[in-house]
């Protein structure tokens, strides 16, 4: 098996719109480099787009766990969970990437997540 050959043939289908045949060259190599963070968070993309929440979620719990300050995982990790209807535990990782890091789609997400909660700034 060779795997960074197959992460190129993955990234290639990903980039063309095929998260399912992302996801499976994919997997394998998460499970033979279990820490590579790169490999791990494409696989969660691939999940995310092809609507397999739960295994990305999974994923990207993993990611946080092992690296708390990567911004762009605690943001697709709350849209994950805001996709899945879970809005109240994907805005505290939503507003953390968005402290993180000023971006407008991580500030969108937030006001999006709060508007369904029906608020319109921060806890009380």
């Amino acid at each position: 098996m060779d795997l960074l050959e197959d992460y190129r043939k993955a990234t290639f289908y990903f980039e063309s719109g095929d998260p399912l045949g992302a996801a499976r060259l994919l997997e394998p190599i998460v499970e033979a480099e279990p820490h590579n963070s790169a490999v791990r968070l494409l696989l969660a993309r691939a999940y995310f787009n092809s609507a397999q929440l739960n295994g990305a979620e999974k994923q990207l719990r993993e990611l946080v766990e092992h690296d708390p300050s990567d911004h762009y995982a605690h943001h697709v990790l709350g849209r994950t969970l805001e996709r899945a209807g879970r809005f109240r535990e994907a805005l505290p990782h939503l507003r953390l990437a968005a402290a993180m890091k000023q971006q407008s789609d991580y500030a969108e997400a937030v006001g999006r997540v709060e508007q369904w909660l029906g608020k319109s700034g921060p806890e009380k």
